[in-house]
């Protein structure tokens, strides 16, 4: 009756790309660095291949392709923005397999991403992974350091 007892649901976010797991104190940009944005964690990709991290489905996708929202079935939707700054390079370095509407499934290629040429635009590639209704979480663990896409867990989340 007053939710006693009551299991809190756990969810698992595997690593959505490959490399280091940083904290987001580290992301050279302070609406990700001071959490303005929602906590999470950010990955220094080492390859550029985005891949979803649990079935769902995404909300929006970016016009420039360099961020996207995904919605997991509990109703945990998660921000991805690849890279800092990345909305100036228009979509150059992105290449999109999905868009705003779509189901994915765990594992499923989202967006592919020249790292170089990230890189070569001055712009750092690091990525933040925000929890963005974080309203509806009342515990989130990240783990950092080396991280591989689909394989590796990046964050358990525990919903209200």
């Amino acid at each position: 009756m007053f939710g006693f007892g009551k299991k809190k649901k756990k969810i698992s976010i595997t690593a959505p790309i490959t490399g280091q797991a940083v904290t987001l104190e580290q992301v050279p940009d302070p609406a990700f660095a001071q959490k303005i944005i929602g906590d999470g964690i950010a990955i220094e990709p080492t390859e550029g291949v985005f891949i979803a991290p649990f079935d769902g489905h995404v909300v929006h996708l970016i016009d420039s392709h360099h961020s996207l929202v995904l919605a997991h079935e509990s109703g945990l939707e998660l921000l991805v923005h690849i890279g800092v700054n990345t909305v100036s390079l228009q979509g150059k370095p992105f290449k999109p397999h999905v868009k705003s509407g779509d189901k994915v499934k765990k594992g499923q290629t989202l967006i592919e991403f020249d790292i170089a040429q990230i890189k070569e635009a001055g712009l750092p590639v690091v990525t933040p992974i925000i929890v963005a209704n974080g309203d509806i979480v009342a515990e989130l663990k990240a783990n950092t350091g080396n991280v591989k896409a689909d394989s590796d867990e990046l964050m358990e989340v525990v919903l209200k």
